[in-house]
């Protein structure tokens, strides 16, 4: 009885490492591919249309830079997310034309705009990581209608019993 107990004390031994995936080598960073990339993006009202281009990470959007048009650091954080995922940061320059809504439709636009078009460059090699974060799926969120009748989408007025 003994010997089955050890046994099977040194299978479980040995079936685990004691190596985490921390202390693997770190990724070397993905080859930049000389092809560019359109697309387009939506959030909520806004539009956003997308053209990348091999370089070295300048971005203009509707001719202005990054950090002009998005002075919130979380909306330039959010649309560097695409690049962070692939290691691609910096890669690319960025060309984008936006219309409609606000500066955090805008910014999420742009997020799955640059996605589409990183996807678009080297679908092998991008889409399974941008899927996994979810930078491929459109939000489809958009505000509710007003109702005849109501106040706003489902305020109603107060109501009184007498």
């Amino acid at each position: 009885m003994a010997k089955i107990e050890d046994t099977v004390s040194d299978e479980v031994l040995t079936s685990f490492s004691t190596e985490t995936p921390a202390d693997e080598a770190p990724r070397a960073p993905r080859a930049v591919l000389n092809v560019s990339g359109a697309a387009v993006g939506r959030r909520k009202e806004a539009i956003a249309r997308v053209r990348l281009v091999p370089g070295g990470g300048e971005f203009l959007v509707n001719g202005r830079a990054l950090e002009d048009y998005f002075p919130n650091k979380l909306h330039q954080q959010l649309i560097n997310d695409p690049f962070k995922v692939l290691d691609l940061l910096g890669s690319y320059d960025v060309k984008a034309k936006i219309t409609g809504g606000g500066p955090s439709g805008q910014a999420g636009a742009l997020r799955l705009a640059i996605a589409r078009a990183l996807n678009e460059i080297d679908r092998e090699n991008n889409r399974p990581a941008l899927k996994k974060a979810g930078f491929l799926s459109r939000d489809a969120r958009v505000i509710e209608r007003k109702k005849a009748g109501l106040k706003k989408a489902r305020k109603a007025s107060q109501f009184s019993k007498r």
